[in-house]
């Protein structure tokens, strides 16, 4: 069903009515000469610009490619709220396969359009977008991050985040066993792309033992040829259902906490950087009947924001390193206000980050 527009009738419910709307402002882009087709959503600047990155992915539909922006876009708004920064949340998709459609004039063309919204939204780095095409888009565009250091930026950012989800982890096991050490726990992890492969290096310096799987068979031999201790299996269902697995560290993309995986898993902690891996409301409360400590993962995987906001300000390793070390605090805050409000973490999380943005919005005036 659609309207007179085009556009899906359920999109249009998402983004006026549903409790996942609320958005500000969405943006369709196209730019026939280069193939660019584009959605940029805003869905709060209560805190300031909307920050978050450009997600360049072959979507079945531009139904779903709106819908995922939506989703993420509102993701961005928590996640930038429980780093502490002067932020709101936005995110952009590219509708497309980025092997096979990226080219330097699409990504001028992109960012030509987020120039266009005068500085309400600042770009960065997403899954299929890297440091060099963030150093193309800025070309067009002041409002972007993620660049090079060449280019005045801070480079990768899945550093912090790796190191966040790590912080995270040492929260949850504090929580859970009253000691943040990682030592002899097993954690599973399934990606180990961009973040993933960080996080091995931690855990392994830590004494961790670690299983990891991924689609892409290059990602498990650059862990396995460099780590030959690392246990590797064939996928994500054999992963969450390992025999005296501590920790499942999800870290490709999001839906990882189903109807189907939940029950199975034997991990007590689920804390990995893939955003959105619930994979629909109430998945959190089926987690916490079964027992298993769930770090929510905007909290976690928040390093990588971390480091593209400070870029704006001049960029500084360090200063963001120990911004990024607050994770765990964060995070031990987080399961606190869940035991003393009685509900799960993710719900605790959610009711500390609207606090902010609805006391930033007064302040506003708003």
């Amino acid at each position: 069903m659609t309207d007179v527009s085009g556009a899906p009738a359920d999109v249009l419910h998402t983004l006026f009515h549903s409790d996942q709307g609320g958005h500000e402002q969405v943006v369709l882009c196209q730019d026939r000469a280069s193939g660019l087709k584009a959605v940029i959503a805003l869905h709060s600047t209560a805190l300031g610009p909307a920050l978050g990155g450009t997600r360049f992915y072959p979507y079945a539909t531009e139904a779903e490619a709106v819908a995922d922006a939506l989703n993420l876009a509102r993701g961005m708004s928590y996640k930038n709220a429980m780093a502490g920064l002067d932020h709101g949340g936005g995110k952009a998709v590219i509708i497309g396969d980025p092997d096979t459609i990226k080219t330097e004039a699409l990504l001028l063309a992109y960012g030509r359009f987020v120039a266009s919204l005068g500085g309400r939204y600042v770009t960065a780095c997403d899954v299929g977008t890297y440091v060099a095409d963030m150093d193309v888009v800025a070309r067009e565009c002041r409002w972007t991050t993620g660049r090079s250091p060449e280019n005045g930026g801070a480079g990768d950012s899945s550093v912090l985040t790796a190191f966040g989800v790590y912080q995270g982890m040492r929260a949850s096991a504090q929580h859970l066993w009253g000691d943040p050490s990682l030592r002899g726990r097993t954690v599973g992890i399934a990606g180990v792309g961009k973040v993933g492969h960080h996080l091995v290096e931690h855990l392994l310096q830590e004494g961790a033992q670690v299983v990891i799987t991924d689609v892409r068979q290059e990602a498990v031999r650059r862990i396995v040829d460099k780590h030959p201790s690392v246990g590797v299996v064939a996928d994500t269902e054999l992963l969450i259902e390992i025999d005296g697995l501590d920790i499942y560290a999800p870290c490709a993309l999001g839906g990882a906490l189903s109807d189907d995986s939940v029950p199975v898993l034997t991990a007590k902690i689920v804390c990995g950087a893939a955003n959105n891996q619930l994979a629909h409301p109430g998945v959190e409360k089926d987690l916490a009947d079964r027992g298993i400590l769930y770090a929510p993962d905007y909290v976690v995987n928040a390093g990588g924001v971390i480091q593209v906001a400070d870029e704006l300000h001049g960029f500084d390793f360090e200063r963001c390193r120990a911004k990024a070390a607050k994770i765990f605090d964060t995070t031990l805050t987080i399961f606190a206000r869940a035991k003393t409000d009685g509900i799960p973490p993710a719900a605790a999380a959610d009711r500390i980050a609207e606090q902010r943005m609805h006391e930033a919005a007064q302040a506003r005036g708003w």
